[in-house]
């Protein structure tokens, strides 16, 4: 063996179990592992899951803040428009490095898997060309899935269904859309059909932001799960945002579920952003604008939770925590309950690697040795302590270490100095 981790609590609520990691893969998980020879690491009882995964971002965009200039109405369309003021001024290198700083913040954090959408209505396909060139760079350390996200309308933008078909050719892995921006309802329902059926001609999956609003008529989930079932690409389909159903009717929503489980679609909730966007118009009370999760679970839908932006026209914060994100999550969705919790912190790990298709992925002996040691016994705590990601294992290879959250107290009227692990 290269490296046993010792004394490690699992997410599935195993404890005290031992990780054997030979050639870059997991050999061996039980109690007590009888090895000799191998770094040992002990995990002291302190939870190792496998690595975080972020079903939607936009690295093109991220660590961009305050270019041209900051977003003053904090808007979903005042950052559309701001993207569009920013499109020309873009340059590869900028783009390259504040991906690649993204990455490492990303790493650091133990997020080892992103897809991250990437903007085709620029005719140069500046950023297509930018993230491909990331994609490569950090492969060894850092699985990149790519989008291509016709921002401006595959149907609105004269050149977007050819810019898209030029950015698959190039090796983005994966068809994206945005019908609810299309300039009618009828064309983001054309725009849905045209690009599902090129994604089953290509053998490709489906990423779609969708009815990412707060109108209840915003119906393109519904055609999106039609057009996966029509074209057989269930398990290959997933909707974005979604925040539409948080305003529809119910009556409509109890249909429209079981058509989404049928059509084998994926849903996407970005907490973070769904809660600072949505219900702008509203006086009070406000909605929450995050799509219905906690319903979507119990129809058997697959939900994960995306970070969608950090530091960009649209979102002013951020950090590539995916637990902050599984933490607002669980807030907004009032998912408090001891297994919603646990769905949340699947939200952004096993659920998105299984919507991304991530080959080797999870603690079982043949898989990947990608793991991260949390500074917390459960994924409950780990979501409310954010807890510190003690080590980061890649392939077999620590990449990443940071230590243990601790506190000194020197306190008037306590004799004694006070040291402790922080919050626990």
């Amino acid at each position: 063996m290269d490296v046993v981790i010792r004394n490690a609590n699992l997410a599935d609520g195993r404890r005290g179990v031992d990780i054997a990691v030979e050639h870059g893969r997991i050999a061996a998980i039980g109690p007590a592992l009888p090895l000799a020879g191998a770094r040992e690491i002990d995990a002291d009882g302190d939870l190792v899951s496998a690595p975080f995964v972020d079903a939607h971002f936009h690295m093109d965009a991220t660590l961009s803040y305050g270019l041209p200039r900051v977003n003053a109405s904090g808007t979903l369309l005042e950052g559309i428009a701001l993207w569009g003021e920013l499109k020309p001024d873009l340059t590869q290198q900028a783009l390259i490095g504040r991906a690649l700083q993204y990455c490492d913040w990303a790493v650091a954090r133990g997020l080892l898997a992103i897809r991250s959408h990437v903007d085709v209505c620029d005719d140069r396909l500046l950023a297509v060309e930018a993230l491909l060139e990331v994609k490569r760079l950090v492969a060894p350390y850092l699985d990149l899935q790519l989008v291509a996200f016709p921002q401006d309308g595959v149907l609105r933008s004269p050149t977007a269904l050819a810019n898209l078909k030029r950015a698959i050719a190039m090796g983005v892995d994966v068809v994206g859309g945005i019908p609810h921006f299309e300039r009618t309802m009828a064309d983001g329902a054309e725009s849905v059909r045209i690009l599902c059926e090129f994604a089953a001609e290509q053998g490709l999956r489906v990423d779609m932001h969708c009815d990412e609003s707060d109108d209840p008529h915003s119906r393109h989930i519904e055609t999106l799960a039609y057009e996966s079932n029509r074209l057989g690409l269930h398990g290959r389909v997933t909707g974005s945002h979604l925040t539409s159903m948080h305003s529809m009717d119910n009556y409509y929503v109890s249909k429209l579920l079981p058509l989404i489980r049928e059509g084998g679609v994926a849903a996407i909730a970005n907490p973070l952003i769904n809660i600072t966007l949505q219900g702008r118009h509203d006086s009070y009370p406000k909605r929450r604008g995050m799509t219905r999760v906690p319903e979507m679970l119990a129809a058997g839908i697959d939900v994960a939770f995306g970070h969608d932006c950090v530091m960009d026209p649209w979102y002013s914060l951020g950090s590539g925590d995916m637990l902050e994100v599984a933490q607002m999550g669980l807030h907004v969705a009032q998912m408090t309950g001891q297994d919603a919790m646990r769905a949340c912190f699947e939200a952004v790990t096993t659920t998105p690697a299984r919507i991304l298709g991530l080959e080797g992925y999870g603690i079982a002996v043949g898989n990947h040795a990608d793991l991260v040691l949390l500074d917390a016994a459960d994924p409950v705590e780990a979501i409310r302590l954010r807890a510190a990601r003690q080590l980061v294992m890649r392939r077999g290879a620590v990449i990443a270490e940071s230590p243990r959250a601790h506190a000194r107290l020197n306190l008037p009227g306590r004799p004694e100095q006070v040291n402790f692990r922080l919050n626990r």
